[in-house]
């Protein structure tokens, strides 16, 4: 089911954006409905993810929500009834497929960050390339009709696969205690770090051929950043390591070096090597709420995202956010790794206590 919803994933993003820049783009108030879609798309992936681990019908939904991101684009419809549907039909995918990524990872990071990385270039397509809003859709709906019999296929091909359109995940490998501290400091950290990455700008970034290079580049290190993790060890050591590796480089060379294309584009990668590592802690946070911690980051990212469009800062205030947006969030990784990881990946126990 990864690569399936990996390129679902490309298009839907593809596919929301060439509705909002071309089925929209003459619309009297973009704006609004900007705001309305991204709300929507992000704000509600928490409340979201909370139906779908109550729910479990993971495969379902994210066959009826590429649908909805198909109608909402074909339909004859207002547009405001237009971003309703794709902002939901976005939200419930997001949280359905990457809920059934983490069924499938065995409690690793790399597949997650294999599935969360295609949306950047979705995003990237569908806004440069609106004109082709009915290739996404029509490649979305076979995308769709293929969802439902393929994970019957692949659930009857291996009878220990679990069941993720029925059930819950597998066991994210972890002592099943949880830390609230490093839920509530990993999520806020999501929000700081899009506060302090909006007020960063590149001058180097104009046209389709720039804006294509930074979103590869972005692409990798979000691809490269779970199977990071994985390779220096599922437990405390190894995410802490990731974390050193990606995040003070990332933060040197974005604060100092935007002016330049090359260094932007490396800490652009380094930076989102942290994006599934964050992800996969508040899954192996909260094993049995799946849906809930998939969403939760999402959630936050949006209203992060606001808040630093609304900032106005310029030269070393600017910098001095960006440096501690980042650093802040290398803080609630090293942290939420020690509240929820076992000392290493052969030892299952860990000093947590149940509830913080």
């Amino acid at each position: 089911m990864l690569f399936l919803h990996s390129l679902a994933h490309l298009l839907v993003d593809a596919l929301c954006a060439a509705t909002v820049f071309g089925r929209l783009g003459g619309a009297a108030d973009l704006t609004g409905l900007i705001l309305l879609y991204n709300t929507l798309a992000f704000s509600t992936q928490c409340l979201v993810g909370l139906a779908a681990d109550r729910i479990g019908k993971h495969v379902p939904a994210a066959s009826a929500s590429m649908a909805l991101v198909v109608l909402g684009y074909a339909l004859p419809v207002p547009a405001a009834v237009r971003v309703v549907l794709i902002g939901t039909g976005n939200s419930v995918f997001h949280v359905a497929a990457g809920t059934v990524t983490l069924a499938e990872s065995g409690g690793k990071a790399g597949k997650l960050g294999v599935f969360v990385a295609p949306g950047a270039i979705g995003v990237t397509l569908g806004t440069l390339f609106s004109s082709l809003g009915w290739v996404f859709a029509v490649l979305l709906a076979l995308a769709a009709l293929a969802e439902i019999p393929l994970a019957h296929f692949l659930t009857a091909a291996s009878a220990e696969r679990p069941r993720t359109g029925v059930g819950k995940p597998a066991p994210a490998h972890t002592d099943g205690r949880f830390s609230l501290s490093a839920v509530l400091l990993l999520t806020a950290a999501v929000a700081v770090r899009a506060v302090g990455g909006s007020v960063v700008r590149f001058p180097w970034k104009t046209g389709a051929a720039a804006a294509l290079i930074l979103t590869a580049a972005v692409w990798l290190g979000k691809t490269a950043g779970g199977f990071l993790c994985d390779r220096l060890g599922a437990d405390r050591r190894g995410a802490k390591r990731a974390a050193w590796i990606s995040v003070p480089a990332a933060a040197a060379l974005i604060t100092f070096c935007s002016a330049w294309m090359i260094p932007s584009l490396a800490g652009q990668f380094f930076i989102n090597l942290t994006m599934p590592v964050t992800l996969w802690l508040l899954y192996r946070a909260m094993p049995d709420a799946p849906g809930f911690a998939f969403g939760l980051a999402a959630s936050a990212l949006w209203p992060g995202t606001i808040a630093g469009k609304l900032i106005t800062l310029t030269g070393p205030a600017a910098a001095l956010l960006t440096l501690a947006s980042f650093f802040f969030g290398l803080f609630a990784i090293l942290y939420a790794a020690n509240r929820i990881l076992p000392k290493s990946e052969n030892d299952p126990t860990s000093e947590r206590s149940p509830i913080k």
